[in-house]
């Protein structure tokens, strides 16, 4: 089968489409056939060596940690699924991923895929859609009638976050980049902050209950949103290289998240999707063989906003 994967740690030239075997699930696994992958920026931060702590990886590597596919061989023990089975998955950040014709799943990690969008992108939602709803809903308990603030809210997470919380009926205030703002109003957004022009601190008129912080602030900003939350409240950051603050005074939480592979939490925004409207937003569909120019454009900030999906039929 064909595959994209490195051999080294290192910039993105390193990435490799290349002919590999076709694995064999073992017990507890499950042989995908791949619909599609995504891009995630921790991908290029596995490849370029600076996850090798957190995440060790076996090199030669495959990455593509989501996974949208049709379910073509079960190993031992695995129940629940059969072969043409479509599913989504968040895979292990360790182990060979999905930029791949077939990639091996443990069964536990897949869920059945949204039967309203194309399967290839259904890969657009695991980990981005994981991301918002532990962040929401785990770690902050976001309630109906409470304020949120969503800092970064015009990339892939910031998109689900903005539609999970607005569904939960939050007060949802936003801030995004001009070319974002409309998908961010779209989403639900009830206020949308232009961090590009305003000072997201004076634009924000009252204490909100919870801050979403996605965006690469300097810890000096992240620190000042702080001081927008309530007492009791909670601030959940995701730039996890930059450990959120707390206000002890205040009860006021700084949590740092890591998000975990949960195959009940995707089921649910599943079952969002299909039956109420969850939309799934693709910026971008790219083949295979093209992931390495992609990884380079990434590096480049060239990227666009949201989810790129990439097929291995394309």
């Amino acid at each position: 089968m064909k595959a994209v994967r490195y051999h080294r740690y290192g910039d993105p030239d390193v990435l490799r489409h290349e002919d590999v075997e076709q694995p064999v699930p073992g017990a507890g696994q499950v042989l995908v056939r791949v619909a599609a992958t995504s891009f995630n920026p921790v991908d290029a931060n596995i490849r370029a060596g600076f996850m090798q702590g957190p995440i060790p990886v076996t090199l030669p590597h495959t990455p593509g940690i989501d996974v949208a596919g049709t379910v073509d061989a079960l190993g031992e023990g695995v129940t629940g699924l059969q072969a043409g089975d479509q599913v989504i998955g968040f895979l292990p950040m360790g182990e060979p991923g999905a930029a791949a014709e077939y990639v091996l799943a443990p069964a536990e990690a897949l869920t059945p895929a949204p039967k309203s969008v194309p399967l290839a992108d259904a890969a657009a939602l695991p980990l981005v859609g994981l991301t918002a709803w532990q962040a929401l809903f785990e770690h902050a308990e976001l309630a109906a009638g409470q304020r949120v603030l969503i800092n970064g809210a015009g990339g892939a997470v910031g998109n689900y976050a903005v539609q999970l919380a607005a569904r939960a009926g939050a007060h949802v205030i936003a801030t995004a980049g001009p070319r974002s703002n409309p998908r961010v109003t779209a989403a639900g957004a009830h206020e949308v902050i232009d961090h590009t022009t305003a000072d997201v601190i004076a634009e924000v008129s009252e204490p909100v209950d919870v801050v979403l912080n996605l965006a690469p602030v300097e810890p000096a900003q992240l620190d000042a949103l702080l001081g927008l939350i309530r007492p009791g409240g909670v601030l959940v950051n995701t730039t996890v290289w930059m450990p959120a603050p707390s206000d002890q005074e205040r009860g006021v939480r700084g949590i740092d998240l890591f998000v975990r592979s949960d195959a009940e939490q995707l089921a649910h925004l599943v079952g969002l999707i299909d039956g109420e409207g969850l939309r799934v937003e693709v910026a971008r569909r790219v083949p295979l063989a093209e992931l390495p120019r992609l990884h380079a454009e990434a590096a480049a900030g060239e990227l666009p906003s949201g989810k790129i999906v990439v097929t291995p039929g394309a």
